[in-house]
């Protein structure tokens, strides 16, 4: 096996909690300008001659911000949805079931459960992550939560019957990873976060189009304004997505190998998952299209079908991916071609 540097995860954990508070306070000043537009709106200062004042008086609280005081108590509401119900909110739209001991319904899910055990031991974790099964054909998984105490891995029962033993477990061990690097809380903020201000704007437009007040003086510049704020905040959320760095899949590769001490494994793991998918190209994609909510979960899959060599558009979907090609991560576990796994 070649020699692979281990992964620096205290380092990881310090950069990604960095990263949190960054994408937190991107997410609360993009609501705020909402807010405030609105106010603007709302006191006339889109009329000709009135910007200026009405400006002023906003910023002195001459006259109340509401609406962007609104806007901020939406946004701190949301944050604590996304972290009260993390869990439902990444698995919305699927069929699930939790993994005990007791709730074990046969020997693979209770090998699944033993596996996740030996290696939160061996990662050093403080606590046991909840472990989920998603029924679906398709391989994946995915580790969510804002903390190692509300940690959980998700993996569909497609990915458990599909690999052996030492494939799941180099799988769950890059799950682990992703925990002990923080990374889950970085990702869990960025997905839901993004998706949820998506649905504020949207609500503004529509209001924007069928409101009275629209066809007043100024309203068609409010109207302008949201709508270009409407399409630009998707690209905001790419940016933010983007963020989340690639190179949060090659350290939780790297930790995969160093805690099951081969890195043939997840190679070989990457290999079946992603021939699978070029097997069943039409049949998953039906799947995940049929599935509602794969967008909060997508950037959080160790393989992104989204943005893999069987999605169409391939090469301009690559460019914004937040996840590495098969081919590169198969590179940085120390593997020049596939068939030298």
């Amino acid at each position: 096996m070649r020699q692979i540097k281990a992964a620096d995860w205290r380092a990881a954990l310090a950069q990604n909690q960095r990263r949190t508070y960054c994408v937190i306070g991107i997410f609360i000043l993009i609501y705020l300008v909402i807010g405030f537009i609105v106010d603007l709106y709302i006191h006339g200062g889109f009329v000709t001659g009135q910007f200026v004042s009405v400006l002023g008086t906003l910023i002195s609280f001459t006259i109340p911000p509401w609406a962007t005081i609104t806007m901020c108590v939406v946004a701190v509401i949301s944050l604590m949805i996304t972290y009260a119900l993390h869990d439902r909110l990444m698995l919305l739209g699927t069929e699930y079931h939790e993994i005990t001991p007791k709730t074990a319904q046969n020997l693979e899910e209770q090998q699944l459960y033993n596996v996740v055990e030996e290696l939160k031991i061996a990662a050093g974790l403080r606590y046991m992550p909840k472990i989920y099964i998603i029924d679906a054909d398709y391989m994946n998984a995915f580790a969510s939560g804002y903390s190692q105490k509300s940690a959980m891995v998700v993996i569909t029962r497609g990915l458990m019957q599909k690999l052996n033993r030492s494939e799941l477990q180099a799988v769950m061990a890059h799950e682990l990873s992703h925990i002990r690097h923080g990374d889950i809380k970085l990702t869990l903020t960025a997905c839901v976060l993004s998706n949820i201000m998506l649905i504020v704007v949207d609500l503004l437009f529509y209001n924007a189009i069928f409101s009275r007040r629209s066809r007043r003086e100024g309203g068609n510049r409010f109207f302008m304004i949201i709508l270009l704020i409407r399409y630009l905040l998707p690209i905001i959320t790419v940016l933010l997505m983007l963020f989340l760095s690639r190179t949060r899949e090659y350290m939780a590769d790297a930790g995969s190998v160093e805690l099951v001490r081969d890195n043939h494994p997840l190679a070989k793991a990457l290999l079946k998952i992603s021939g699978d998918y070029q097997m069943h190209e039409d049949a998953y994609r039906a799947a995940y299209s049929q599935t509602p909510h794969e967008d909060v979960r997508k950037e959080a899959y160790i393989f992104n079908p989204f943005e893999s060599n069987f999605h169409p558009g391939k090469s301009l979907a690559s460019l914004f991916s937040t996840h590495p090609s098969v081919d590169d991560r198969l590179h940085a576990l120390g593997f020049r071609t596939k068939e030298d796994v």
